[in-house]
């Protein structure tokens, strides 16, 4: 009995209601409005995952999680079972639920990390055959279709040509006796075909009257030729209606046979629709998932900014005051709070506020708090708030609190909520409330109803294989060391000095025999507990003395004043007579009243310090924020102008090596001379100091460049092998490719960066002249190159001496690879010539081992 007390004085049955309208079905919104407490904490904590994947999977679904077509199709199974048969409307429900659960498991089957969802819905059956089995056979206005039997088809056929002949013959009526009628109509009254007559002139059509109009100056006749017609027509009708009955048999008989499975779908269904109810109720008040802590392991109740959810809903949609949070913060050793402070501060809101997220938390709903939000699985909350006097029953105000107190403490200490021996007026009030509490469900573990009954297996959150829902009314009282109590105005409405130690023995009780207990008071005997207990904490609401009116905030560790004469005051009593009572306060009252003034002033300096320590803190992490991502974005700049500049020099590089080709090209054009060469010496030159950087990095000494060896020339961007030894003038060739020049030697760097070192001449200042006439590049031309492939060896010399003796620089020799024949004959024959000095296989890019270049001295 005290546990639906509770639930009535928290206000818990608004809160449902305001759950339900979130559901998106009925069943759904049924189960939200008769949630049950759970019994467990095993369970709550089963029935907040399932809030935590449904909130998770809406956020990544476009349109929420959808429950289209899914009905309360309860009765039409009991029926079914009973051997009723279903009509097209109620089939058509069926097969509609069915597609929405098998949606639904789909959506949840394609996401991964949903197993408590993906458990629910592993073993739903979703019939599909019975679902197309009934759109077959039911279309969408829930008529039997033509197709459902090859029997109501021919029926059906045999109607429309009946009725067309019954058409035809009345329309010939209308035209021959013209004058008679009414007007050019043929209608129906019942399942007869008449047509509209004059009533004078009624002999002219003889026939059965079946209706008269409201002047009775038109009858609705049926002409006598056509009456068999319209009785063959009747016979028909009854086979169709008789046919149509069997069908709809056929699929009821279908559907009772599997029965259990669509109650267990129905149950599945509504489950997930309180689940989506219960996430999207938690968004809308902006609210966070609860953490069950044990307060036996040191943990610490954290509540910051707790809201109370129904005035946020009265904010939102019956324009309220803004909502003032509370922050709770209880220590772990903590057993009492006490709640001092001035009438209309927020005291008894703090009560219900607590009450009511310690239920949400219990049921699977989001704390309206901000993150973390951590609070202790209480067994029972049991509540004394407001006033239970009561003229029917002869109960004061006091009577009706110490009734009350009393059933808690039975709760705490017996597990039972009703007492024993009570008067008659007493047993009559209990009786009354234990029918009341008969009429509610109990939903998830909820019986879901049927029309207001509850008739089915619901599935449990642990075991949806094989869960029962609970009967109603069953208790659900534990242990009382886990309880919550809430006290408002404990020991009121009797002497203040009884009153007060009535309220310190049951405080202390209540430490002994509850987890936690939140008590509001204006005695001051109260305040004094947490100086002799460290179970005991108080707690105040702060009054604003500049406006005299409260702030709602809830003050920790000081004591609150009452402000009753202040209130008084404010409220238009007259001030001679505030002055006169507050000349009656006592001195120590006064002292401690001054008291508790300093610590609120000291509280309230400490706090602005906070806040402003707080918001340097806040204003250093932004400014920290802005040079961090300044850092970075000059970093990524840095980076994205290496990256322009690598590709800058890529493109240069790519641009000079096209313009060293299209100089090469030309030289292999013709037979080049001298003068050709020195153009290209100087093209190559030009283009050298036009991509050369205008800075070259430090050069390093102490190379000197040999025979053989491989060097670089930066300006032209080239490797090349050196063919002879630097001169008196600090001049050598080398060779690239197929190209021979001869350089300077402050021109040249090893391949490690290394320049090579200055020639000492003798002279002090030498002067390096360009001889008149350079020999010509070593360059590969048709006049200059033998092809030699497909020759045997001994006309291969003959051609070979030929061209050598002609010859003024090296011969190509293109030999080919094959046997390797000719090749070793080539060769042999210019290691005996007299004028070959050296030979050499050519470069990849002139044909490699395939071709010979032959050195002429």
């Amino acid at each position: 009995m005290i546990q639906s007390e509770t639930l009535e004085l928290l206000e818990w049955h608004r809160l449902c209601q305001h759950l339900s309208t979130f559901a998106a079905t009925k069943l759904g919104a049924t189960a939200a409005r008769h949630l049950k407490i759970p019994d467990s904490q095993a369970e709550s904590e089963q029935l907040l995952e399932q809030t935590k994947e449904v909130y998770q999977l809406e956020s990544r679904l476009t349109t929420g999680l959808s429950f289209e077509g899914i009905q309360d199709i309860g009765d039409s199974l009991e029926r079914a079972e009973r051997s009723g048969i279903l009509t097209g409307d109620e089939l058509l429900a069926i097969a509609t639920t069915l597609a929405g659960a098998r949606n639904l498991r789909r959506v949840i089957d394609n996401q991964e990390d949903l197993p408590i969802l993906t458990n629910l819905v592993a073993d739903l059956r979703t019939y599909p055959e019975l679902e197309q089995e009934i759109h077959r056979c039911i279309d969408e206005r829930a008529q039997v279709t033509d197709r459902a039997s090859q029997k109501l088809g021919e029926i059906r056929t045999d109607l429309r040509r009946l009725r067309t002949q019954i058409t035809q013959k009345l329309q010939n009526i209308l035209q021959a006796k013209a004058g008679a009628v009414q007007e050019q109509l043929i209608t129906q009254r019942g399942d007869r075909y008449v047509i509209p007559v004059k009533a004078p002139q009624k002999d002219a059509i003889p026939g059965i009257v079946h209706d008269t109009s409201t002047s009775g100056a038109t009858l609705y006749v049926e002409p006598n030729s056509i009456v068999p017609l319209g009785n063959q027509l009747r016979q028909i009708i009854r086979k169709e209606q008789a046919e149509e009955e069997a069908i709809r048999r056929v699929l009821t008989e279908q559907v009772a046979a599997v029965k259990p499975d669509l109650e267990r779908l129905l149950a599945i269904a509504t489950t997930l629709d309180l689940a989506t109810a219960r996430s999207r109720y938690s968004f809308w008040l902006g609210a966070n998932p609860p953490r069950f802590i044990n307060r036996e392991e040191s943990e610490i109740i954290t509540l910051r900014h707790l809201r109370h959810p129904l005035l946020v809903w009265q904010q939102q949609h019956e324009q309220g005051q803004p909502v003032v949070p509370v922050d709770l913060f209880i220590s772990p050793q903590i057993r009492v709070v006490t709640i001092t402070g001035p009438n209309t501060g927020g005291k008894t809101v703090t009560l219900k506020t607590l009450g009511l997220a310690a239920l949400m938390a219990k049921v699977g709903l989001f704390v309206p708090a901000r993150e973390p939000v951590e609070i202790p699985w209480f067994d029972q909350v049991l509540a004394d708030i407001g006033d239970e006097q009561s003229l029917q029953q002869s109960l004061s105000t006091f009577s009706g609190h110490i009734r009350r107190i009393s059933r808690i403490l039975d709760a705490l200490g017996t597990g039972e909520a009703e007492e024993q021996g009570s008067g008659g007026a007493e047993e009559k009030l209990g009786t009354q409330q234990r029918q009341s509490d008969a009429t509610c469900f109990k939903p998830f573990g909820f019986a879901v109803p049927y029309g207001g009954k509850p008739s089915f297996r619901a599935v449990s959150p642990g075991n949806p294989s094989n869960a029962v829902a609970p009967q109603v009314g069953e208790p659900a009282h534990a242990a009382g060391s886990s309880a919550l109590v809430l006290l408002d105005e404990v020991g009121a409405g009797t002497d203040p000095v009884e009153g007060s130690a009535l309220a310190i023995a049951l405080l202390q009780y209540l430490a002994n025999h509850a987890q936690l207990t939140i008590a509001t008071t204006h005695f001051g005997e109260l305040k004094a507990l947490k100086y002799e207990d460290e179970r005991f904490e108080n707690a105040s609401v702060e009054f604003d003395e500049s406006t005299l009116s409260p702030t709602y905030r809830l003050l920790w560790g000081i004591p609150g004043r009452s402000n009753a004469l202040t209130i008084a005051l404010r409220l238009g009593l007259k001030p001679e007579v505030v002055e006169q009572a507050k000349s009656q306060v006592g001195e120590a009252t006064d002292e401690v009243n001054q008291v508790i003034a300093g610590l609120e002033a000291q509280r309230r300096r400490q706090e602005t310090k906070a806040t402003e320590a707080q918001n340097v803190l806040q204003q250093a992490e932004r400014l920290y924020k802005e040079v961090s991502e300044k850092a970075t974005a000059l970093q990524e700049r840095e980076s994205a102008l290496r990256a322009s500049q690598e590709v800058a020099v890529q493109q240069t590089i790519a641009q000079a090596k096209g313009e060293i080709a299209q100089v090469i090209r030309r030289l292999q054009q013709g037979t080049p001379t001298a003068q050709d060469a020195q153009q290209a010496t100087n093209a190559l030159n030009q283009i050298a100091q036009k991509y050369q950087p205008a800075t070259p990095p430090k050069p390093k000494l102490g190379f000197m460049p040999k025979v053989g060896d491989r060097l670089r020339i930066p300006k032209l961007g080239q490797t090349a092998e050196v063919l002879t030894a630097p001169d008196h003038d600090g001049e050598l060739t080398v060779r690239f490719g197929i190209m021979k020049m001869t350089v300077k030697l402050e021109d040249v760097e090893s391949l490690d960066g290394q320049k090579a070192e200055a020639v000492v001449k003798a002279k002090p200042a030498p002067t390096v002249v360009t001889p008149p006439s350079q020999p010509a590049p070593a360059i590969r031309t048709s006049q200059n190159t033998v092809d030699l492939r497909g020759k045997r060896v001994a006309d291969a010399e003959f051609i070979l001496d030929k061209a050598i003796s002609e010859a003024t620089g090296p011969v190509w020799i293109i030999h080919g690879y094959g046997t390797g024949k000719l090749r070793q004959g080539v060769h042999t024959f210019l290691q005996q010539h007299p004028r070959v000095s050296n030979y050499e296989a050519a470069e990849r890019a002139d044909g490699g081992s395939g071709v010979t270049i032959a050195h002429i001295k």
